[in-house]
């Protein structure tokens, strides 16, 4: 008897000793206050690397759940957006060495989620995700053949930026702050013809950022189609023909290239900060540009620019979509992952994230807790992305899209290319893409 007293006793003292040297054990305390011991659960997460204030929210948001759930630990990585990050992501996918939570720029989704890669979020999403919180324009682009695979933190947004200094000059009214009554393209159009002065160096507008690579051509200039009326796929995201190189779509490419080629008001370079040293009248930026302004010295919010919707056509529309939460297929710990993208893109990690960066809820309860949001000028890019939002197209194809996107507004702008070939050929890419997709 003794003999198995002293082997019980020499079992107990390993199992004390090795709660205390591995880490992957932690102390914590039942209803009745009595001691267990719980193996912690490691999870990889790897986001998109944005500034400063963008890495200290998410810092802050994991140490928050860490404290409230310490038997999970956060293993966060970031790295440049961009093709850095899509093949690093891509890379580990595809070897089988996947993240257990991924950020995905929400217009990749649908090329994720058909391979197989995103744990579909739709039953924990309509039972806690509080979808009446996430403004249905958003959740659009988060979902893919009916089922949400992405959950939203943030959600920015694009305006019409105006130079006030310019607008004085000439002597034309401020465009209205009211987020329901955006300026039309025409009237945009009169007012650059009335400022644009070469001989000074003064350009009208820069209609869309310009033309640069990525993401940002299609996310800019995207928006003016739908202003217009047309749209780059069919409904069921079948084919681009009959729709980008439609009447609509045509019109507002002739308006776009117009601005170049006939009335010369947008130019294909800028100087440097040409809108903060009054060279630049009226430029399209994102709600992120704000605070980035606010570096610019001598240059102030309503005393020497402003803000207000984007213009309109036949429609008021802005884009959505953004960064947002997914989690890995192939996760062993999908319980905790969930715990995880529940707490960063709910009220608490959300109020995190807008208080340290400035960015804009995606949720109606978060937007409404701060009063700055609802006042001039942010109210404006939270009214258009609550109400007025669509998102780029949900298909496997999109990486195509975008680029033809791109290529066509070069075209068509920059190149002064006929504006129907140009759209002939962007949908030639685009549905020989899609074939490629629907074929095994």
């Amino acid at each position: 008897m003794k003999k198995w007293w002293a082997v019980i006793i020499i079992i107990v003292l390993l199992v004390l000793a090795w709660s205390i040297i591995d880490p992957s054990f932690i102390n914590r305390t039942n209803k009745d206050d009595k001691k267990i011991e719980t193996r912690q659960i490691e999870l990889t997460y790897i986001r998109n690397l944005g500034n400063e204030a963008f890495t200290q929210a998410y810092e802050e948001i994991v140490a928050a759940f860490e404290a409230k759930h310490p038997n999970i630990k956060i293993n966060m990585q970031s790295m440049h957006w961009g093709n850095e990050y899509e093949l690093r992501l891509r890379t580990e996918l595809v070897a089988g060495n996947p993240p257990d939570i991924m950020a995905i720029d929400s217009p990749n989704l649908a090329l994720y989620a058909s391979a197989g890669f995103l744990l579909s979020l739709d039953s924990y999403m309509k039972e806690v995700g509080y979808l009446e919180d996430i403004p249905k324009g958003l959740l659009n682009g988060l979902t893919y053949n009916d089922e949400i695979y992405l959950v939203p933190i943030v959600e920015p947004s694009i305006a019409l930026f105006y130079n006030i200094n310019l607008f004085q000059e000439n002597g034309i009214p401020l465009p209205s702050k009211d987020p329901n009554n955006p300026l039309s393209w025409d009237e945009v159009l009169e007012i650059a013809i009335k400022i644009n002065n070469p001989e000074k160096g003064v350009i009208g507008i820069d209609p869309s950022q310009g033309f640069g690579g990525g993401e940002g051509p299609a996310y800019f200039k995207m928006p003016i189609l739908w202003q217009f009326g047309a749209d780059v796929l069919s409904p069921d995201a079948s084919t681009a023909e009959g729709y980008l190189n439609s009447e609509a779509a045509l019109e507002a490419l002739h308006f776009y290239q117009d601005l170049y080629q006939k009335h010369h008001v947008a130019a294909v370079e800028l100087p440097p900060n040409a809108f903060e040293t009054d060279k630049l009248a009226m430029t399209v930026l994102g709600s992120w540009h704000l605070e980035e302004l606010k570096k610019h010295p001598g240059f102030v919010l309503g005393e020497d620019f402003g803000v207000a919707p984007l213009p309109r056509a036949q429609s008021q529309v802005a884009p959505n979509g953004g960064w947002a939460l997914g989690i890995s297929s192939k996760t062993k710990h999908p319980k905790e992952a969930l715990e995880f993208v529940n707490f960063a893109t709910g009220k608490e990690g959300s109020k995190i994230f807008t208080e340290i960066t400035g960015d804009l809820p995606a949720r109606f309860s978060v937007a409404e807790e701060f009063p700055e949001l609802n006042e001039y000028p942010k109210n404006i890019f939270i009214e258009q992305g609550q109400h007025y939002s669509k998102n780029r197209p949900v298909t496997p194809a999109y990486p195509v899209i975008s680029e033809a996107i791109k290529v066509l507004f070069e075209d068509v702008g920059k190149n002064g290319k006929d504006v129907k070939a140009a759209a002939s050929e962007a949908v030639e890419k685009i549905n020989n893409s899609l074939m490629e997709v629907k074929t095994p």
